[in-house]
Formats: structure tokens, sequence, C-alpha cells
């Protein structure tokens, strides 16, 4: 049996598909606000439970009916800051391996452990040891996961339909190239069905270790602009230097799905572009995040 903790973008993705696959499964959510949304909808089981509360674990467990051999940690920070990530991230893989030993833990940590500037390729053992406490707590968990022989899985950033920063940005007109020369950092993103579908893979092989979950064609700023710049026929966004006062630092580092690739993992969507002219839902839905656009579009104006 699968355990997902966390139903949110991703979360709600992946159990779609091991639902579809025939797996039998139960999800939990934080809120009993989100449980009584999804259950009106989803045909597999839906549960509330707060990964950080070791009892809290412990009276879910009895609400299941079997013990899960393969757990998916991808609860959400509700972008909380360091003690919001303590207690979800490093308390909650704790509580997790306590209550569920004999569990196959799966964690999705983030890329954004990497915190090189240079601009070289990273792979999952390239040094990782951030500068932000928010990422420093990801490593924590990273390291609880690894030393029970989980897996850890480090997203880029997630889009999809209804969620683009990149995009959602450029249209708006608050975009920019940051630092680098004026060619901006590099973009390390995924699309939410590869994402999911990865972790699908990553739970039907179960191995022990370290995997980036990325795209195969990682942009800079300025490349990745250009082409919207075609698409929209909207300003290129100026370039600025890197705010280094920002939540996340700003990095610059181009993050190797190799690994994920020998791992016999196929995308969907090798690269942003693809997804912006193959997934039909991604720009209809970002244009109705934005209703009043800084700039009258062009060639997507309808």
């Amino acid at each position: 049996m699968f355990l997902l903790i966390g139903c949110g973008y991703i979360g709600e993705r992946v159990a779609d598909l091991l639902h579809q696959s025939g797996h039998s499964l139960a999800a939990v959510t934080h809120s009993q606000e989100s449980a009584a949304k999804l259950r009106s909808t989803k045909p597999y089981p839906i549960l509330t439970s707060d990964v950080s509360n070791h009892v809290n674990l412990q009276h879910l467990a009895t609400q299941l009916p079997d013990a899960p051999t393969k757990i998916l940690h991808c609860a959400s920070s509700n972008r909380g800051g360091p003690s919001q990530y303590q207690r979800v991230f490093v308390h909650g893989c704790q509580n997790l391996i306590k209550t569920f030993p004999d569990a196959h833990l799966l964690f999705t940590s983030s890329t954004s452990v990497y915190p090189q500037l240079d601009g070289s390729e990273v792979t999952e053992t390239t040094f990782a040891e951030p500068t932000a406490r928010t990422s420093q707590l990801l490593r924590d968990a990273e390291q609880i996961v690894l030393a029970h022989h989980g897996t850890v899985a480090r997203l880029a950033g997630l889009y999809g339909p209804h969620r683009s920063f990149v995009l959602k940005q450029f249209i708006e007109g608050t975009a920019a190239i940051e630092g680098n020369h004026g060619e901006g950092r590099c973009l390390n993103q995924i699309h939410r069905e590869d994402a999911a579908r990865a972790l699908v893979h990553l739970f039907n092989l179960s191995p022990s270790g370290i995997f980036n979950v990325v795209d195969q064609h990682p942009l800079n700023q300025r490349d990745c602009y250009l082409q919207l710049q075609t698409l929209f026929n909207l300003p290129l966004p100026p370039t600025t230097e890197p705010n280094h006062e920002r939540k996340r630092p700003w990095t610059h580092k181009r993050v190797s799905s190799a690994k994920l690739q020998s791992s016999g993992f196929t995308w969907r969507y090798p690269s942003y572009l693809d997804a912006l002219k193959n997934d039909p839902e991604l720009i209809p839905s970002i244009l109705a995040l934005v209703p009043s656009p800084a700039h009258p579009l062009g060639a997507h104006d309808h």
C-alpha cells in the first residue's frame, strides 16, 4: 500500500497516477478543508494528519487498512520560514520513520540545496551545502531519509497548468534577467506531469539515494525570454543585478537530469518550450491568472 503525505499541486497528481495504475493508496492532507474538497472528487481515501506530530501519525496508522510499504513525503511548508521547515521536513521525516519503520520513504526535496553561482552543471554527487537556512533544513531532512536507505527526489521549479512563475511574470511585465552578464540565471524547471510521473517511477524502483527531478534542457533567462518574446510579441524583460535579499538566494547552476534518465525515465515535456507548445492547458491557464497584463498581448491574444 502507498501512503502519500501531502496532496497538493504535485501530490494530488501522483495519487491520481497511482490510482489509475491500480495501486492501493491513501492520501493525507493537513487541513480538514482540503480533505473535504478532495473527498468530493477522488476515488481513493483522503485522510488528515500532521506529519510534524508523532502522536497524530500514530493515530493515522490505526486508520489505514494495511501497513504502508511505500511512503511519499511531499507535504508543503506553505511558504513558511525555518521553523515550519524544521517541523514539516525534519521532524516530519523523523516521525514517518518512527511510525512506519518498515516502509520505503521517498522524500521530495529541492534543487535549491545546490548553492552554485558559476553556471556549472550539478549532479547528485556535487557539493550541496546551501547558505539559506530553509535549504539547510532540507539537507538535514535528506540525511535522515538517506540514513534510512530511502530515496530523495530533488525537484526543480514546478510549473504546469495554473502555475508558471516564469510565464506569469513575463506576461505581467514584472520579469527580470538577473545577473550573469546580461544572460540571467539558469532556469531549472520540471512540468508537473513529468514530476509526478518521475515520482511514480522512483516509487516503483524504490532505489536508495538522490535523484534530480528536472527537465532535460535548462535555459538561461535571456534564452527563455527571447522564445517567449517570439511567442507573445512582448518586450524582453530588463536586465538587473541579482537580488541576494530574497527568501531563496540567487543561484546559477545547470541541474543534470542524467541519473534520472539512466534509471529508465522518459519525459513528456523534455523542455519548457516543449510544454508551451504541446500542453494545451498551460498557456490559457496562465493567461487566465493575468486578466490585465502590463503589455497588450500579441500572438496569443485570443
